[in-house]
């Protein structure tokens, strides 16, 4: 790596710490190494075991491709949790799990409460930037994903790229309530 990319690198792990409220003692004791050591790792980003990235990558939930390049994979589609279940129903490949509360400068939106009722007409599908999380409160939603229908139950959650035309609408005969958050 040139070295002004080593430096970015020790600014993105001391940014991605520092986001995260963690030490750098705390971090240099479970990474096994003195805070001399660590320090330097931070201001010149050099030296770094890969072992100590995955580390931090692993740690605060963070894709290892965004630590060493600073640019973070696309979501290609979608990342669909059920609920009461811990692994992923669908997973594809480009996305990396990701906190929507995060740092690394993502502008967040307030969650929205949306409420659909079973009489509304189904809205337009739309495309926007960023990431957007759904999660349902009550009832049933079909999110429609291109030319795709995925139906989620209450406790269910979804992220997906928005990019791809979307769209929401009530399934059931009773309103659908569901948590909205878009990170652009």
């Amino acid at each position: 790596m040139e070295e002004e990319n080593l430096k970015d690198l020790g600014e993105r792990l001391q940014g991605l710490r520092e986001a995260c409220d963690v030490s750098r003692h705390t971090m240099a004791e479970e990474l096994g190494v003195d805070i001399d050591t660590y320090r330097g790792w931070e201001e010149t980003g050099e030296d770094i075991p890969i072992s100590a990235i995955y580390h931090m990558a692993r740690k605060f939930n963070v894709d290892l491709t965004e630590i060493l390049t600073g640019t973070a994979p696309k979501l290609d589609t979608y990342h669909l949790v059920r609920r009461g279940e811990t692994e992923e129903v669908e997973r594809f490949p480009g996305y990396h799990y990701e906190d929507m509360a995060s740092r690394y400068a993502r502008k967040i939106m307030q969650p929205l409460l949306v409420i659909l009722d079973p009489c509304d007409e189904p809205a337009e599908l739309v495309c926007h930037d960023g990431q957007e999380f759904n999660y349902v409160l009550e009832g049933s939603l079909i999110l429609t994903f291109g030319d795709r229908d995925i139906q989620l139950n209450a406790g269910d959650s979804i992220y997906f790229n928005p990019t791809y035309p979307h769209g929401q609408r009530c399934n059931g005969d009773v309103p659908c309530k569901f948590i909205t958050i878009i990170a652009e």
